[in-house]
């Protein structure tokens, strides 16, 4: 990339649904570029009542009376001709949460650039840091890419990376990445006359599909490094989950939202409590164990094994 800036006001269409986007959006805004239109995701039923709630993004646009746009898909003529008449430079897609089709990709003069939560092209697709930390790699990052009508397969504008701690959970990665995220997308609209695309390899792609919640629930007999990984990547969601006995429940459900490895050299059973009293609650794994250290029984509020033990004691953990 050449450090000359564009030098005029960009006019952006901006797509983005979750709190991910919304630290782009506000990017964008702080960064004076012409915002013609926001894109998100119609409003959907939420909570115990079910009722009707706008996205974070829509709740941010409205903030700033920006011009917000919620078609169930761009597909159609008539939205797709709505889409034209903004005259964008560019659309900025950032976790919006629909394909765009390819007549929409090449509407603006610049198309479609993407904000990807990994280093293109491992991890593409919906998942990209909850998969990240499952396979235990060290590093990923975020990347600008020129849209194509394939899945997550564009040219690459800019790149930035960004190391995964050992306590990184999905929320706390995902953070990390949101900032580097709004950071580089202004880098390029700044840039746009001057930026050279990078094709992504193609080789070692890999795919980051959706989470299920059946994947939640742990096996014992799986590596303490690679339970505790699980604990890390499902927290905020789906959480990693156990049936658990004690002298208080019996095959209760028990969420584990933090942990943390302990080697050890004696063989224990996979799910069995080796210790357990006010400060400490270790499990046994399949290989290693787990100081379990934030807890919360289905139903109940999330507590600090300190707090929980006041009110339980862990018998046994039964693998999935």
């Amino acid at each position: 990339m050449h450090s000359k800036s564009t030098s005029f006001k960009v006019r952006i269409i901006f797509a983005g649904t979750p709190e991910f986007s919304v630290g782009v959006l506000e990017a964008l805004i702080n960064a004076k570029h012409d915002i013609v239109g926001v894109y998100c995701q119609p409003d959907r039923p939420k909570g115990r009542g079910r009722v009707l709630t706008a996205c974070p993004v829509k709740e941010k646009a409205l903030e700033y009376n920006l011009n917000i746009f919620q078609p169930e898909n761009l597909k159609d003529d008539k939205t797709q001709q709505i889409l034209a008449k903004l005259n964008a430079d560019v659309m900025v897609v950032v976790a919006y949460g629909q394909i765009l089709p390819a007549k929409i990709i090449n509407i603006p003069k610049y198309g479609c650039l993407n904000i990807h939560s990994s280093l293109l092209p491992r991890w593409r697709g919906a998942a990209p840091i909850q998969r990240a930390i499952l396979a235990g790699d060290k590093t990923t990052g975020i990347g600008i890419m020129q849209m194509n009508k394939s899945l997550d397969t564009g040219n690459i504008l800019l790149e930035k990376t960004c190391p995964i701690t050992f306590t990184d959970t999905a929320q706390s990665l995902h953070d990390k990445l949101a900032k580097l995220g709004s950071s580089a997308i202004v880098e390029v609209l700044n840039n746009l006359d001057n930026l050279s695309p990078t094709m992504q390899s193609k080789n070692n792609a890999t795919y980051a599909k959706k989470l299920k919640k059946e994947e939640a629930w742990i096996d014992w007999t799986q590596s303490a490094i690679q339970i505790n990984r699980q604990i890390r990547a499902f927290n905020p969601y789906p959480i990693a989950q156990t049936c658990a006995s004690s002298n208080r429940f019996n095959a209760k459900v028990l969420r584990i939202l933090s942990a943390s490895v302990i080697i050890i050299d004696a063989n224990h059973n996979p799910g069995s409590v080796i210790k357990h009293n006010k400060e400490i609650c270790i499990v046994a794994t399949g290989d290693g164990a787990l100081s379990l250290e934030v807890l919360q029984l289905s139903g109940k509020k999330a507590l600090n094994i300190k707090d929980f033990s006041n009110a339980y004691t862990l018998t046994q953990l039964f693998p999935d």
